[in-house]
């Protein structure tokens, strides 16, 4: 199940499904430590109501319920209704702009026209550090509220209905030993009071509610993370001074000044575009680190799937959504990313295929020996795209003192690796995996990304006085360019080749699947005019073998694309991001307001497919629109952003060109 809300503060993120529950907490670093999710799909923090002697989770199917996020504020918000019981509840959620606590303000409704005994249950099913093996959850006395820790994550969970504590409460075991989980106890509306327990552990507090007729009762719940219980102390006292209500308002007041600091002028798209542009700032500042790193996905429902998540930070994918945030005016966040990066930088000058927000390498599955030869296990283009990226942060903010303080420990080492990291014969960059991380050559696109790269580290060391570096870096980008136009443009299919991969004792391998990337790698990276006959002859080639034409039409990412691919579907999926390159291109090919149309009409096909909280995923089922894989996924509301400021610069170019 998807993510339907993530709500954070860079140090703290929360995920909440589609019923409203808890299934990630990550703290103290964004993506990393989830102390909720896990594989089996067990873990979560569940929400009930006990009333007529009957208990109802809010995962059962009679509960009819709607879930979303403000755009501007980073508030959540959930309405539940249950029509057998006479029930209604709802929910205002936040994560304090500034403390590390989650706050939720319910709203209990009784609907029958009796007086009735309500209880809303709250359970907590924690992986802390996640791992199952040496929680300890206990009931403190000293401040009435539970406790979860180990080692250095503390969480602390307290419950008020009005100025009335919760008093019901009880502390056990689930998925060992052959416990279910203390959730069960709840389904008497009595809790047994069990102090403490270690091992895998969770917890329930219950809060009672004597409710008159058709009325509405407030209950505040919050959990508290320190390194420490007594930090976990403090913060529940300060919750307490300052009252929930307090903190929420001002979470959302810090969320719309956040949001509308820049005093963008959005108007020339639709209010729905609006909104998402809006939200897509706010999912990606919510999955962004204090410290610099931004993760791809907060959702840990792939671990369903697979063997590990999105919850990583991929040196591509970060800068292209620095590069979203830069056009969007949010140049301090990308600051602390390139900071981040410079310092992940490996010695040989590259990056690694990707890092987890505390700066440690990820996962991976390049291997370091392929088909029995030692090869680098990266992909170029993480390492090109950042000096890119950078360029382009450098050309908004003109921070000189910075870019210098960079230029030695960062972009000259990188660059130097770009330009010995070479296919001498074909004056290509050398054999790395390809952007989606599966194949392994030379790719279209990573070669213009070098040639990108490469541009701008040229202009860098212009900028500082480098001549001698600069005419180097900007040859061996004039080499790649000529080289790309030679070797790796295929005059008879009309198309830029996916890739290439080359061998010392052997022939060279062309591989011709049609692919997205190949065709807008070579524009973005500036290889090619936008109005090259070769482009416009791609072009057309794109529209006949990657456009699907179906309840989700978009763009597929190259032919015969399996990944996350239904059986039922005749095709691939589309992606929202190839679908919105494909905007993006027109953009950059339009002359007249006229040729914007088409742009404008997938900006507006990007919101058909986020779902009614703003929620844009990785790809969809071309037929029914099924979000699939990972959702939200940050690179998609990145390049929404990036495609609308591109749309509305392009619009405004035209209309003074009109003027004139």
């Amino acid at each position: 199940m998807a993510r339907a809300v993530t709500l954070g503060n860079g140090n703290m993120l929360v995920g909440l499904d589609y019923t409203g529950q808890v299934r990630d907490l990550y703290y103290p670093y964004v993506g990393h430590s989830n102390h909720v999710s896990g594989a089996s799909g067990s873990f979560v923090h569940r929400i009930g109501v006990f009333v007529d002697g009957h208990l109802s989770w809010l995962d059962d199917p009679q509960w009819h319920i709607s879930i979303g996020c403000d755009a501007e504020t980073v508030v959540g918000s959930m309405h539940a209704v249950n029509d057998s019981i006479g029930i209604t509840l709802s929910s205002v959620d936040v994560v304090h702009n500034e403390q590390n606590v989650f706050i939720r303000s319910f709203t209990i409704g009784n609907e029958k026209k009796e007086q009735r005994s309500i209880t809303l249950f709250l359970a907590q099913q924690f992986r802390i550090s996640e791992s199952r093996r040496g929680d300890t959850g206990f009931y403190d006395p000293r401040v009435n509220a539970i406790v979860h820790y180990k080692g250095k994550h503390t969480f602390l969970i307290n419950a008020f209905h009005g100025e009335k504590q919760f008093s019901d409460y009880t502390v056990g075991l689930f998925g060992i030993e052959g416990k279910q989980g203390s959730f069960v106890d709840a389904e008497d509306g009595v809790l047994e009071k069990n102090p403490i327990e270690h091992g895998s552990v969770d917890s329930v507090l219950g809060v009672t509610c004597p409710m008159k007729p058709n009325s509405h009762t407030q209950v505040d719940y919050w959990i508290a993370c320190g390194e420490t219980i007594a930090e976990a102390h403090d913060l529940n006292a300060y919750i307490l001074k300052e009252t929930p209500e307090a903190l929420l308002r001002s979470t959302e007041n810090y969320w719309k000044a956040w949001v509308d600091k820049e005093d963008r002028d959005l108007s020339l798209l639709s209010p729905q575009m609006q909104k998402l542009y809006k939200r897509s700032l706010t999912t990606i500042r919510v999955h962004t680190d204090n410290r610099g790193g931004i993760i791809a996905s907060s959702d840990t429902d792939m671990l369903h799937h697979g063997r590990d998540t999105y919850s990583y930070v991929w040196p591509r994918d970060g800068a292209l959504v620095a590069r979203a945030l830069d056009m969007a005016g949010y140049t301090d966040v990308t600051k602390r990313f390139f900071s981040f990066m410079a310092e992940r930088l490996e010695r040989g000058g590259y990056f690694m295929h990707k890092y987890r927000s505390d700066g440690c390498l990820g996962s991976s599955w390049h291997p370091w020996i392929i088909e029995g030869e030692p090869e680098f296990p990266i992909q170029e283009d993480e390492t090109a795209t950042m000096l890119y990226v950078l360029w382009k942060h450098y050309e908004k903010v003109r921070d000189i003192e910075y870019i210098e303080s960079l230029y030695n420990p960062f972009i000259e080492k990188a660059a130097d690796f770009m330009t010995e990291f070479m296919e001498a014969r074909l004056g290509l960059p050398s054999n790395s995996f390809d952007l989606w991380e599966e194949k392994f050559g030379i790719s279209t696109y990573t070669a213009s990304s070098v040639y990108g790269g490469l541009q701008a580290a040229a202009r860098f060391a212009g900028v500082l006085g480098k001549e001698e570096a600069s005419r180097t870096y900007a040859a061996v980008a004039q080499r790649i360019q000529a080289s790309i136009l030679e070797h790796l443009y295929d005059q008879k299919r009309g198309m830029f080749l996916k890739l290439i991969r080359t061998y010392d004792n052997k022939d060279d391998v062309h591989d011709y699947t049609i692919d997205m990337s190949s065709f807008f790698g070579p524009v973005y990276f500036g290889v090619v005019d936008v109005g090259d006959p070769r482009i416009r002859k791609a072009l057309q080639t794109v529209e006949d073998h990657l456009r699907v034409d179906a309840h989700a039409t978009g763009y597929i990412r190259y032919e015969g694309d399996t990944y996350y691919r239904l059986k039922e579907a005749d095709t691939p999926n589309p992606w929202v991001i190839t679908t919105l390159w494909r905007a993006q291109y027109a953009i950059m090919a339009a002359d007249t307001l006229a040729g914007l149309e088409e742009a404008y009409a997938i900006l507006q096909w990007t919101c058909d497919q986020a779902t009614k909280s703003g929620v844009l995923a990785e790809q969809m089922h071309p037929y029914t629109g099924e979000h699939l894989s990972t959702a939200p996924l940050v690179w998609s509301h990145a390049e929404f952003i990036v495609t609308a400021e591109a749309y509305m610069e392009k619009h405004r170019q035209l209309t003074e060109g009109d003027a004139d």
